[in-house]
């Protein structure tokens, strides 16, 4: 098993001269450390306009800076939007973080889930799927060592030679991004690795991983020519101290993550309010004065507690064959010196027992061989992505 460390780049308010500042440079301590420690992998999202829950619009800079501070982690766009960005400019940015990274670039897409960042990109709900569709097969020529080009629907791009090229051939790994569960599925369609959110049973990981790679070694369907990569990871809310009550006490973050999702998730195209209308930390706040035994209740899921909690929550996760678990630690006001801390103790302490899994390589290996064959599973039961412990908000008043 794998793993990785996750980012939005969440900055509550109140807002104070000098907090993004503090909140990049502190994320860039925390993946150096990471990659000091043996983590696996670094995930960055790209999002826009997405007030306090995400300040991360460029993270392919973001990944650049951290190139130069670390030399082994891995580092993944987590995904970059191809519906708000030319499939040109896309390429070159993985080529170029590819180069200064020495090869360990990881190639996440999406789409993005909200008019909110659509919109102003001259983009809708509605066509978003064919606009992620037609921009893969615009890209992948891209990385050859030809020329390209390609005349589409949405978009018309003359004969050009995209330079540079990435140092990993034909290019890097390739994921797509799951924050609706049947994206999965269509991962496993595509070829791509599936970066999705953390399953809220047993019963329900080990239906998706088999509808992923049953997708995938039956249903496999390319929309370019691009080498396939077979993996599963899942981000989940992640804090570790020395007891279970501490880790949940400095885990507030990972409620205000889960608070922010269902607030604006409940609107109409997820669509936000308008600029400065809407204090989400207060309304989070609001929120946890009137229900307090729900708050408790969503820090009792995820990676939340001591090394012996973790671990035991972590056997769950291999006896499903997720390749990679994605620990979601900086959120909300979640405090530097903690997220350190945490990612010191579990990497000291749980870590090096689940990286090397020796079964998991075996069992893969003879899943896409054919020599294991899975069963076809119904997942219609299992398409709840939040389960008996999420939170549960009024949804939040779109600007008019």
């Amino acid at each position: 098993m794998k793993f990785g460390i996750f980012y939005e780049l969440q900055l509550p308010r109140p807002w104070v001269a000098g907090d993004e500042l503090a909140l990049y440079q502190n994320a860039l301590t925390q993946m150096e450390l990471a990659d000091k420690l043996g983590y696996d992998h670094a995930w960055v999202v790209e999002h826009h306009f997405l007030e306090e829950y995400s300040h991360s619009p460029s993270p392919e800079s973001f990944l650049a800076a951290a190139s130069q501070r670390t030399k082994n982690i891995r580092l993944g766009h987590g995904i970059l939007q191809l519906t708000t960005n030319h499939p040109a400019r896309v390429a070159e940015r993985v080529a170029v973080l590819d180069l200064l990274s020495n090869g360990r670039c990881e190639f996440g897409m999406g789409e993005s889930a909200s008019i909110t960042e659509l919109t102003p990109f001259g983009r809708d709900m509605e066509t978003k799927k064919e606009v992620f569709e037609e921009a893969v097969q615009a890209i992948f020529p891209m990385f050859k060592d030809a020329g390209s080009e390609h005349h589409g629907k949405y978009f018309d791009i003359p004969l050009r030679n995209v330079v540079p090229k990435p140092v990993q051939k034909p290019h890097p790994p390739l994921w797509l991004a799951c924050s609706q569960l049947p994206t999965i599925e269509r991962a496993g369609r595509y070829g791509f690795g599936a970066l999705g959110f953390q399953f809220v049973s047993a019963d329900a990981a080990h239906a998706w991983v088999h509808a992923y790679y049953n997708a995938m070694t039956k249903r496999l369907t390319k929309l370019a020519d691009y080498r396939i990569n077979p993996n599963m990871a899942l981000v989940s809310f992640f804090m570790c101290a020395k007891t279970d009550e501490e880790a949940r006490a400095r885990a507030d973050g990972a409620t205000f993550f889960q608070f922010a999702l269902r607030f604006y998730g409940a609107s109409q195209n997820r669509q936000r309010p308008a600029p400065y209308t809407v204090n989400m930390w207060d309304e989070y706040n609001k929120w946890k004065r009137d229900n307090p035994e729900a708050q408790e209740a969503a820090l009792r899921g995820g990676l939340i507690g001591s090394p012996e909690t973790i671990r035991r929550k972590l056997k769950r996760f291999q006896s499903s064959h997720i390749d990679q678990v994605i620990l979601l630690n900086q959120a909300g006001k979640n405090s530097h010196e903690h997220i350190c801390e945490s990612l010191e103790l579990f990497g000291r302490e749980v870590m090096p027992e689940f990286q090397n899994d020796p079964a998991q390589a075996e069992w893969k290996q003879g899943v896409m061989s054919g020599e294991i064959e899975l069963e076809e599973i119904d997942t219609e039961a299992f398409t709840d992505r939040y389960g008996k412990l999420a939170i549960n908000v009024a949804p939040a008043k779109a600007a008019g």
